[in-house]
């Protein structure tokens, strides 16, 4: 007797099933640092990716800010991942106030010598695309960055590389 043909599912592995996998490779990338691993050079190379993290999100948070001055409709969907953006910011140590999901505030806290609001798509569904690709990219690179950092750092990146996917997903979707 033959048996009834399985459910309809998509081939290939899920979204879900890739992201854990990624992140519990991160973790396991992470933990292989040892506390006197690091010797005179890890300390400075731990601090310059702290600061670069911290850099790159804020450059996160800048395109979140234009894209919510540019495009006022999407700041109910958006600020919830702004704000996850912000926690980023000050888990790698930003110095920058990053609490206000208001636009005007956080352009105004900006530094001096921050560079100018990113270009923001005329359309949304564009400039949710291009959240999305940033997203996307970061979260790529700080998947890489994690075979350079020791152990609580590498663990940071892969959390924050983790939610960054999450978003660029969350983003790419609302974008079609």
């Amino acid at each position: 007797m033959p048996y009834p043909p399985p459910p309809r599912t998509p081939s290939g592995p899920r979204r879900r099933t890739l992201l854990a996998s990624a992140a519990g490779a991160a973790l396991l990338t992470g933990c292989s640092a040892g506390p006197g691993s690091g010797g005179d050079s890890g300390p400075s190379v731990t601090e310059r990716a702290r600061a670069r993290a911290a850099r790159d999100s804020a450059g996160l948070l800048d395109r979140y800010d234009a894209v919510l001055a540019a495009h006022p409709a999407l700041a109910e969907r958006l600020r919830p991942l702004r704000a996850e953006v912000a926690a980023h910011v000050r888990a790698f140590g930003g110095g920058r106030a990053a609490g206000s999901p208001s636009p005007t505030a956080s352009s105004s806290s900006r530094a001096p010598s921050s560079p100018a609001a990113p270009a923001v798509p005329a359309g949304e569904k564009e400039a949710l695309a291009s959240l999305a690709t940033a997203e996307r990219t970061l979260a790529d690179r700080r998947a890489k960055a994690l075979l350079e950092v020791p152990g609580e750092l590498a663990r940071t990146l892969a959390s924050v590389a983790a939610s960054g996917a999450a978003h660029a997903y969350l983003l790419s979707e609302g974008a079609k």
